[in-house]
């Protein structure tokens, strides 16, 4: 075999292993990642400062593993800041106030273990389009080459609907 051959070869072998490497880790369509030896400086929540209880009586019994009262909480936080119940985020079920909307929305029936389907459904998704671009050539974006085919045309939504006389008041108006 000529030099060339033997090179083109090698090159061969070493991208089929290489392709071959990650058959069971779980397949990410996004490259972001922290590339940096360092810690992750957006990972680290500072506690809250230290303050003395109204009555030590009234302090929650340590648990643990549990919470506790300096830790930060940037959700409820934020709920908070934008004017809503910072407990919602702890509520489990469906809260009373949208039981009529959970009832509606069921009325044709529901499937049990939709959750469940659907994270297969994804992850055989991601899967069959984590692989596409192996040698990353160029721009790309595989999390929308993967999904473009669920996307919603609103356009074309928008007239289907107003074709079968349905209201679409947010919707601009009619041309």
């Amino acid at each position: 075999m000529s030099l060339p051959r033997i090179s083109i070869l090698v090159l061969a072998m070493a991208l089929a292993v290489t392709a071959c490497g990650k058959r069971d880790k779980e397949v990410r369509l996004t490259r972001i990642k922290n590339t940096t030896p360092g810690p992750d400086e957006f990972s680290i929540l500072p506690g809250k400062p230290l303050e003395a209880p109204e009555s030590y009586a009234a302090l929650p019994t340590p648990v643990p593993g549990g919470a506790n009262l300096t830790d930060q909480n940037p959700k409820a936080d934020g709920i908070a800041a934008l004017g809503g119940n910072p407990n919602a985020v702890n509520s489990r079920g469906v809260g009373t106030s949208d039981v009529g909307l959970v009832r509606h929305a069921g009325r044709y029936g529901v499937s049990a273990g939709i959750r469940q389907t659907l994270a297969v459904e994804d992850e055989e998704t991601r899967k069959r389009h984590g692989l596409v671009n192996i040698l990353r050539i160029g721009k790309t974006d595989d999390y929308t080459d993967a999904y473009r085919k669920q996307w919603l045309d609103s356009q074309a939504e928008q007239e289907r609907l107003r074709r079968r006389g349905i209201e679409t008041p947010s919707a601009p108006p009619a041309q």
